[in-house]
């Protein structure tokens, strides 16, 4: 049996953590939301009943609705199996990651007292090495880093993460995930979608994805013997205007 990476079992501690941080939360008592559209009452009941476990697609249409009236507490009830649906991959095979962010994010987490909001950050931190350093992550990397700038609102901490994250299996991860991301970025788009941001912000996350693409990723895509167009899509993007859609490694975009 294959004994679990270091980087692993600090995720299996995180997510231990979070369950013992957040038993016997429950739903606010006033919260609600439409029988036609959500869920039945008998289900809403179940939410505020503390630890009972809830079923895949229970769980699925309380993170998915937005209009919750007391977001905090409804993630705070929901956090622990939330948190080991989007690590064994149930939360990305449901198409719904950007769902799962907006929960994080309009449950405003880092407002919480130090003890919650602390082993929330230590579990998405964890769940981040994971995906960068562990050949069983189930949920590629473009997927989690959309769903944590959601959560978290910022880019530049799981970026960070990633320039320490030097393995040949972080720089493949970088690769795919550029395959993902080129093509938007190249029209100058964020390449994921977003609820709680502005354009402006979409646009700074933009800006700041592109710029460190630029610093780190030539060098590490050439370590591992990445594609030459790939490289060629990164040195596009530091070009701007005509000096880019005019370069002889312009890709056909199908625009």
């Amino acid at each position: 049996m294959t004994q679990p990476t270091p980087p692993r079992r600090r995720l299996d501690a995180a997510l231990a953590h979070l369950a013992i941080t957040f038993r016997g939360m429950t739903a606010h008592p006033d919260d609600g939301n439409c029988e036609c559209h959500w869920g039945s009452a008998e289900e809403l009941a179940l939410l505020k009943t503390p630890d009972v476990e809830l079923d895949p697609d229970l769980l699925r249409r309380t993170y998915w609705a937005g209009d919750w009236g007391f977001p905090a507490a409804m993630l705070r009830r929901i956090l622990p199996q939330l948190a080991a649906a989007l690590v064994s991959g149930e939360v990305e095979r449901l198409a719904s990651m950007d769902h799962a962010g907006r929960a994080f994010a309009l449950g405003r987490w880092q407002e919480w007292p130090t003890e919650q909001s602390t082993a929330i950050r230590e579990f998405l931190d964890a769940w981040w090495v994971v995906t960068l350093t562990d050949p069983d992550a189930e949920v590629p990397p473009h997927a989690v880093l959309a769903m944590l700038v959601e959560a978290s609102g910022v880019l530049d901490r799981w970026l960070d993460a990633w320039a320490t994250a030097t393995s040949p299996l972080a720089n493949q991860r970088l690769a795919e995930a550029f395959g993902e991301w080129e093509y938007d970025l190249l029209c100058e788009d964020l390449p994921w979608s977003t609820w709680e941001l502005t354009g402006d912000e979409e646009e700074r996350l933009r800006v700041e994805l592109t710029a460190w693409l630029l610093q780190h990723a030539p060098a590490r895509l050439r370590m591992i013997g990445a594609d030459p167009k790939r490289l060629h899509r990164i040195r596009l993007l530091g070009l701007a205007g005509p000096a880019r859609w005019d370069d002889p490694d312009w890709p056909d975009l199908g625009l």
